[in-house]
């Protein structure tokens, strides 16, 4: 209930409600009638307020307590006078009726020198040291002051550094001056922020939305740069020449990469972009190759597609050592023989398997271990070093096949004997069939059935190689004659090692031979070979081939 009887709901003031607004509010007028929204009745308590006219002066009482007595000092369940009823307020607010008015009040005032007295409830505290201030009308109240709330901190862990972080909290806290009530920029000057880490996440959050800002950025730019962009690009042939080697499997991009390293280009993609240009720049091939810094990229294209630029050594299958030696020294701008004298005093640290060199014999122990491909061979570099490159290439091919089995299923010594083979079919044979072939001739006359050659060999290739030379005139008595181990004329079996570097379609023929039983072969026009199985018809053949020569074929 409310100071005027009312309920405290939302029930709206009525404009003809004498204590509607500001009328009749003065702190000591009495409500003339009050009504219980609850009861259904009416009941009116008018008490006569103190008032003074002249001398005379009268006190009411609230039950049996004055004004300014200890209400504490009171039961509340005593037993309160009774009091005159005034007349009774029916007619609503819209009747013009009024509540009669007590003696000597003022008709404009109708609660004019009364107080109202709550008969039956508990004292009035307002006149107690612990009372508040009484309510004030609803035009005249004020909004009950609250406390402004603080602001709200962050509670997620990222902002906030929980636990790890709270002994710094404690120690960068500073408590506010209490002294005044200082505005909040008072209080921003006294104190710290709590929460330290809250600056912290904040520049972590500005520095990632800056680094994807900026990588969009990056990305968007290098889009830019390679769909609308010219790629940086030097001009003309440039000068001050470099070696730049390019290692087997390199691609186009990696080339580029090589070459903008070496200054020789200005960017990758100008690279890239003339070598798809040029028909012939998707085959560039491994090598060292002699370019100019500062060149552009179609001119470094320009260059590297062709042979002559190229610092390469190739061998080539069946090819001797000796004249690889002569190659190496060639491009390494080396005295003659240079390569030779390293290959024979360095022959231990070269890289040589185990089972190499096994026959003192032997002329050369990296015969047949130059393994055919392409080297690269610029100036500056190690003679040493471009033999350890070949002999590599060879451990690598002859690892992905077991020789030491292949030489247990053929009949042969040692591995070293199938790497044999193959240099003698690689030599004396011309095609891939050939040198299934050739290889069955070598097994079929080093068999001890063999009547016909006794076990002797009678290759050319292998006397030649002995002489170091290609000769296929060579006279009855030069063969007889000539006691060299390599001289399969005259001794049995096969050479102490082999006769030059057999290529990998030699190697596989000699390790599956034709199953044929093939003992004599020739070549009449040089471009064929003709197997035959008996003398007679090897006869035959050689006929044709003497007329041939004859008639200058």
């Amino acid at each position: 209930m409310t100071e005027y009887g009312r309920g405290a709901g939302s029930e709206p003031w009525h404009p003809e409600d004498p204590l509607y607004g500001d009328q009749g509010w003065g702190g000591q007028q009495a409500a003339s009638g009050q009504q219980d929204p609850y009861g259904g009745g009416q009941q009116q308590h008018p008490q006569q307020q103190p008032q003074q006219y002249g001398n005379q002066q009268n006190q009411q009482s609230y039950g049996n307590q004055q004004y300014g007595q200890d209400p504490y000092q009171q039961d509340p369940y005593a037993q309160q006078p009774q009091h005159p009823q005034q007349p009774q307020y029916n007619g609503g607010w819209d009747t013009g009726q009024q509540a009669a008015m007590p003696y000597g009040a003022n008709p404009a005032d109708p609660y004019g020198a009364q107080q109202p007295h709550y008969g039956g409830e508990n004292p009035d505290y307002y006149r107690t040291p612990d009372a508040y201030p009484p309510p004030q009308p609803p035009g005249r109240r004020e909004p009950e002051w609250q406390p402004e709330p603080p602001p709200a901190e962050e509670t997620h862990p990222f902002f906030t550094g929980a636990d790890s972080d709270a002994r710094d909290d404690r120690d960068d806290y500073d408590e506010p001056d209490d002294g005044g009530r200082g505005g909040r920029g008072d209080r921003r000057s006294k104190s710290k922020p709590k929460k330290r880490r809250s600056g912290c996440a904040c520049l972590v959050v500005t520095a990632v939305l800056v680094g994807g800002v900026g990588g969009v950025g990056y990305f968007g730019y290098n889009y830019w740069q390679s769909h609308f962009s010219t790629a940086p690009d030097y001009e003309g042939v440039g000068a001050n020449p470099v070696q730049v080697e390019v290692p087997k499997g390199t691609s186009i991009g990696g080339i580029g990469r090589l070459l903008k390293e070496k200054g020789v280009v200005k960017s990758v993609d100008a690279f890239v972009s003339a070598a798809n240009k040029d028909p012939k720049g998707k085959f560039l091939q491994a090598g060292v190759y002699s370019l100019n810094q500062q060149m552009s990229a179609a001119n470094a294209v320009k260059v590297m597609v062709d042979p002559n630029s190229l610092n390469y050594v190739m061998v080539y299958p069946g090819e001797r050592s000796k004249k690889i030696y002569s190659q190496i020294d060639s491009h390494l701008g080396l005295k003659a023989g240079t390569t030779a004298g390293v290959a024979k005093s360095k022959v231990k640290t070269l890289g040589l398997p185990d089972w190499a060199d096994d026959n003192k014999d032997i002329k050369d122990p990296l015969e047949g271990f130059l393994y055919p491909a392409s080297y690269s061979v610029a100036k500056g570099m190690k003679p040493e070093d471009v033999l350890k490159n070949m002999v590599s290439q060879a451990n690598e091919a002859y690892g992905n096949v077991d020789l030491k089995a292949a030489a247990n299923k053929l009949g042969l010594k040692s591995p070293l004997q199938v790497i044999t083979v193959a240099s003698l079919a690689q030599a004396e044979g011309i095609s891939n069939e050939d040198f299934k072939k050739m290889a069955a001739v070598v097994y079929n006359r080093l068999k001890p059935t063999n009547i016909k050659t006794m076990q002797k060999l009678q290759f050319d290739s292998s006397f030649n190689y002995l002489k170091n030379e290609s000769n296929i005139d060579i006279s009855d008595k030069e063969i007889n004659t000539n006691p060299d181990p390599y001289n399969t004329y005259v001794h049995k079996g096969l050479p102490p090692g082999p006769i030059g570097n057999p290529g990998k379609d030699a190697l596989a023929a000699t390790i599956s031979p034709d199953s044929g039983a093939w003992l004599y072969f020739i070549s009449i026009d040089g471009k064929t070979t003709q197997f035959t199985k008996t003398y007679p018809d090897f006869l035959k053949l050689k006929a044709q081939f003497d007329a041939s020569r004859k008639n200058g074929g």
